[in-house]
């Protein structure tokens, strides 16, 4: 088996998973913002540009680079989308005062207050 060959093969691979993403993107299944959609479109991506390099035809290779690069930027903004929406979601902790003790004298006050956590909804 030749270069060429496992070149054209990974074409294929390429261009079936590049058309797939589209394909699923078209119907609904897919979101454009989804990890699958932007890793099949990254691997398409990757195959293209090695068959591309590997006939010598640049125009196309810069191209699958930039698609990419664009691919990867989407997948980093996935991620931090996802981490800061699960940061938004987490629950807190918020501090209740024991109010109880408000109308107690300050000498008959303990030396150490203690405080309730409670998980917010």
């Amino acid at each position: 088996m030749t270069l060429m060959m496992v070149a054209t093969a990974l074409g294929w691979v390429g261009a079936i998973a590049g058309l797939v993403a589209y394909a699923m993107v078209s119907r609904g299944r897919w979101n454009a913002d989804s990890l699958a959609f932007q890793g099949t479109n990254m691997l398409a991506g990757v195959t293209m540009l090695t068959v591309a390099a590997t006939n010598g035809v640049w125009p196309s290779a810069a191209a699958n680079i930039a698609a990419i690069l664009i691919g990867a930027n989407a997948v980093t903004s996935v991620l931090r989308a996802k981490k800061k929406k699960q940061a938004e979601s987490a629950p807190v902790l918020r501090i209740v005062e024991d109010a109880a003790r408000d109308d107690v004298e300050p000498a008959a006050r303990p030396a150490v207050s203690h405080r309730v956590y409670a998980e917010a909804a």
